[in-house]
């Protein structure tokens, strides 16, 4: 009898039911009543603050990360209904009505719990037993630390859930790169981990040492395949090319539109945007882009300018003077010139403006047409407000003794002559003959008598100089670093009553509006390189800790206290776990090392796949561990135990494969492995037992009396609140 056909629209579906079981555990951990509790928890006002100025498209600069992760919080709120109308002034403030807080903090609790499920498959795509992929797992369940971590408005769990997700993806591809290189399948986890790598660095800059990692061994595992004679040239070329195809120009792409989405967002200004460029903030809507449209687009002889300078650090400001002179003494018994001061000043003020003059002629108005200043030109600088000249001599500046006095000379009919002509350099120009353009033009102004450059130093003056910044003639100044570069911001012509009603009669000057023109690469590229330079000052915290606190779990926060009872929420980790991990970092360490002394000799312990098995699973997790860890003590900024949890998870998922490695081919006999698995029953118990107990400080609920509160500080570093 002939057997029956299969019909073509017949779907096999396979479903790992352990995968599935241990993805409803993680999600119920950190999902089960999110909304408690219902008030900013720590770092909760910081983020908070991010998604309300997404909610309302106003500009904001955030040197802690990308905008990736900030804009995945956001769409919580935007799928929540979230207006962006909350005050995140401070912790323990209750939330309003109208703050969806179960779908602010869904993504966090969805992506630690999705790492539950990804610990398993890790585990057992590197070829470790289902035993020890189901303990990898039920670690990352029962680690207080990561649970409080997820359900709380913050990023670290999300960048976790990217790092795990390109670890598993690339193994994935690995597998199919021996069986079926080129397939669907192989394309589609190569792909899955360059997207993974770019989510892992677009939430958080950390993100790309495991980024980096596993670029790392796709390098070590393309140059096994150089050796591979097997492949032809073409292939090997193929190969290459599509490992550099999704693990470097993907993620770069996929990187460079999450600024773009970012940008799009945010067109409106705001109180962060003061540290961009002026360029920058013209192409945001009101603030400055109010004051500058319509602008002229030239300088002419007879403008009126204030010049911002380009550093911005430590706080962006504008050239400025006022009626008050130096000292006569400086500190230190140096003498000053007495002339009038000129500064750096970081609000806009009417001292800030300037008058653009022609050395040759005496009036300061722009004449008709205007005669336009050019690269090269010499130009005279006339403070607005007490028509003294912009003036630089052979007098030590006062917190820059290598460097010239700037001032606005007074005659005191002494032999000090007025040395007030500057150059203007356009450092940005595209042909020698370059115009002075509002906002765009960079320039440096460099003094024709002495060839001193106007130059901010960064140093802060005393109350005789009202604390603002000094500016300096520098001799010695080359290239066009920011501190002497200056662009004209605020323009206007200046006009005699003549002038003015001739030009309303006929046409006005040049104008345009210069933020508007500015690209998206600009953009990034201003955006990009302010987060990775600007730091802001912050004071020492009180939960603030050193690296070393971290692996022995010397440390903890606490995130929030209830404002009459004992319920808090402690971001504290189970111990059993982290001294486990320890130990068995410790442990694989020495057995790699033995290991490798042992084949160094031509004996071989273990078979070559068990070796080759052992060598990957130390590249990811230890290696992990320390590319995740080592470098916060490079790291001159506030740390936090938080920042350890990427480094622990990776520590956490050496452990099992330690352990089964141990079962398997270090105990030999029966009884002893009996009574190995029988500690190890004990293990996980003491694992479980020891989340149980620490519970009501994960999850905040309920609230225990002070008795029970002592008697879970077992270290007196830990910050465990206890009400008087």
């Amino acid at each position: 009898m002939a057997a029956p056909k299969k019909s073509p629209f017949v779907v096999t579906l396979e479903i790992n039911l352990i995968v599935v079981v241990l993805s409803l555990l993680g999600l119920i951990s950190r999902l089960w009543n999110l909304c408690h509790p219902p008030a900013v928890v720590f770092d909760e006002v910081y983020y908070g603050q991010f998604i309300s100025l997404y909610m309302k498209g106003i500009f904001f600069l955030d040197d802690s990360g990308p905008p990736l992760g900030h804009m995945l919080l956001a769409l919580g709120g935007y799928l929540g209904g979230f207006d962006g109308n909350f005050l995140w002034n401070r912790i323990g403030a209750e939330y309003s009505s109208n703050v969806p807080v179960w779908w602010l903090r869904l993504l966090p609790a969805l992506s630690g719990g999705l790492c539950v499920p990804l610990a398993y498959q890790i585990v057992v795509e590197l070829g470790y037993s289902t035993w020890a992929g189901v303990a990898a797992a039920l670690l990352i369940l029962f680690e207080n630390a990561l649970v409080a971590q997820s359900r709380l408005i913050l990023l670290e769990s999300v960048l976790i859930f990217f790092i795990l997700l390109a670890i598993l993806s690339y193994l994935r591809f690995h597998r199919y790169q021996q069986t079926s290189p080129f397939s669907t399948r192989w394309w589609l986890w190569l792909l899955l981990t360059g997207v993974s790598c770019s989510g892992a660095v677009g939430v958080k800059y950390v993100g790309l040492s495991s980024y980096l990692l596993i670029l790392t061994l796709a390098g070590l595992h393309s140059w096994q395949l150089l050796g591979d004679r097997r492949l032809s040239n073409g292939l090997v070329l193929c190969h290459l090319g599509a490992r550099g195809l999704a693990l470097l120009l993907l993620p770069a792409l996929l990187y460079l539109g999450t600024f773009y989405i970012h940008l799009s967002i945010l067109t409106r200004s705001g109180p962060h945007d003061h540290v961009m460029s002026s360029a920058f903030q013209a192409s945001l809507e009101g603030g400055l882009s109010r004051i500058t449209q319509g602008q002229p687009l030239e300088v002419a002889f007879g403008s009126q300018i204030t010049l911002r300078n380009t550093l911005g650090k430590p706080v962006p400001c504008w050239l400025h003077s006022h009626k008050s002179n130096y000292p006569v003494m400086y500190e230190g018994g140096r003498g000053s010139s007495h002339q009038q001061q000129v500064t750096c000043y970081p609000y806009k003020d009417v001292n800030n403006w300037w008058i653009v003059k022609d050395p040759a002629r005496q009036d300061m108005v722009v004449g008709s047409p205007p005669r336009v200043v050019r690269h090269g030109d010499v130009v005279q600088l006339v403070h607005g407000m007490t028509a003294r000249f912009l003036n630089t001599h052979d007098v030590a500046a006062p917190y820059s003794p290598y460097a010239q006095e700037i001032s606005c000379y007074i005659d005191y009919n002494i032999s000090m002559p007025a040395q007030t002509l500057w150059k203007v350099e356009i450092s940005n120009r595209e042909s020698e003959r370059e115009t002075w353009k509002t906002i765009s033009s960079e320039v440096k102004l460099l003094h024709v008598n002495t060839t001193a450059a106007l130059k901010l130093s960064g140093s802060t003056l005393p109350d005789w100089g009202f604390r603002q910044l000094e500016v300096v003639g520098d001799k010695v100044a080359k290239g066009s670093h920011p501190s002497l570069v200056w662009n004209v911001e605020e323009h206007r012509y200046g006009r005699s009553e003549e002038q003015a009603e001739r030009e309303q009669e006929l046409h006005s000057p040049a104008q345009m509006d210069v933020g508007r023109n500015l690209s998206f690469m600009a953009r990034f590229w201003e955006l990009q390189w302010k987060m990775l330079t600007m730091r802001s000052e912050s004071p020492e915290h009180k939960y603030c800790s050193s690296p070393i606190d971290w692996v022995t779990l010397d440390t903890s926060i606490a995130y929030w206290l209830h404002p009459r009872t004992t319920a808090q929420i402690q971001l504290l980790g189970n111990p059993v776990i982290w001294y486990s991990a320890n130990a068995g970092a410790i442990l694989y360490s020495v057995l790699f090392l033995f290991y490798l002394l042992r084949r160094q000799r031509r004996i071989c312990d273990i078979a070559p796949g068990t070796w080759r098995c052992l060598h990957l699973t130390g590249t990811l997790f230890l290696g992990g561990w320390a590319v995740n860890y080592l470098p916060f003590f490079l790291m001159e900024k506030t740390l936090f135990l938080y920042h350890y949890l990427p480094a622990l998870t990776l520590k956490i998922l050496l452990l099992p494969p330690v352990l089964e490695h141990v079962h398997r081919h270090l105990i030999r006999s029966d009884p002893l492995q009996n009574t190995f698995s029988a500690l190890l029953l004990v293990w996980i118990s003491s694992v479980v037992l020891t989340f149980s107990k620490l519970c009501p400080l994960t999850y905040g609920q309920p609230a225990l009396a002070p008795q029970e509160l002592r008697s879970l500080r077992w270290k007196d570093t830990w910050d465990i609140l206890i009400r008087k």
